[in-house]
């Protein structure tokens, strides 16, 4: 059985995509997941990019793209009153959650709760008063105090880099990263035991020489 391991940031439509979509995505295989919190904004700081949303342009798209893919597949999304927004305190949230035997990764339940909590509804994600009732809610899951949160969340997204996990949602599996929502059938044919995985397809990629490189 190979395990998944699924790393979001709440902030992401496409990590909340993925989430919902997964079960359906990879039905009929046998396979386990661990939900794995990052901080996105240290991953495009640490490869100096901007999100999909401070591009004007690009932020409209991906917010059309999002709600067209929920509208297709049939799963309930709204945008949340404002966008992007701090996700922070939902992450050090979601990582004083970690289960006893993965300190480190939530369980499906409180991921499912915290990104309906953002994808739902319509809301400030990040209202203080939700956001009081949301961690009152999972109080039963926690196994870590704030500051020992606040540790853990730096702790996965140190790995996440360490291990090229450049964006969210990122699935991990044997080592090989699956980005993105669009990325689920690749998964499935890989957890399938497709060959192409093992040839040129997936492998000969990084030996294409960079022809210009553009500098700021």
């Amino acid at each position: 059985m190979k395990h998944i391991t699924f790393y979001f940031d709440f902030i992401s439509p496409y990590a909340y995509l993925a989430f919902e979509q997964l079960p359906e995505a990879l039905k009929g295989l046998s396979y386990s997941v661990s939900y794995r919190p990052v901080l996105f904004a240290a991953m495009l700081k640490h490869h100096g990019q901007l999100g999909p949303a401070e591009i004007a342009p690009k932020r409209d798209w991906t917010y059309r793209q999002v709600l067209w893919h929920a509208h297709s597949k049939g799963i309930d999304m709204k945008m949340p009153a404002s966008h992007p927004f701090n996700p922070l305190p939902l992450l050090r949230l979601a990582s004083a959650c970690g289960t006893p035997e993965d300190p480190s990764s939530p369980n499906r339940y409180v991921c499912e709760t915290m990104f309906r909590h953002v994808w739902q509804g319509g809301t400030e994600a990040a209202d203080a008063q939700r956001l009081a009732a949301l961690t009152a809610q999972l109080a039963p899951q926690h196994t870590l105090n704030e500051d020992e949160a606040k540790a853990q969340l730096k702790k996965n997204t140190d790995e996440a880099i360490a291990h090229d996990v450049f964006g969210v949602p990122a699935m991990e599996v044997d080592g090989k990263i699956f980005w993105g929502f669009d990325a689920l059938p690749m998964l499935r044919e890989y957890l399938q035991g497709n060959t192409w995985f093992e040839g040129e397809g997936w492998n000969g990629v990084s030996q294409v020489a960079v022809g210009i490189s553009r500098k700021a």
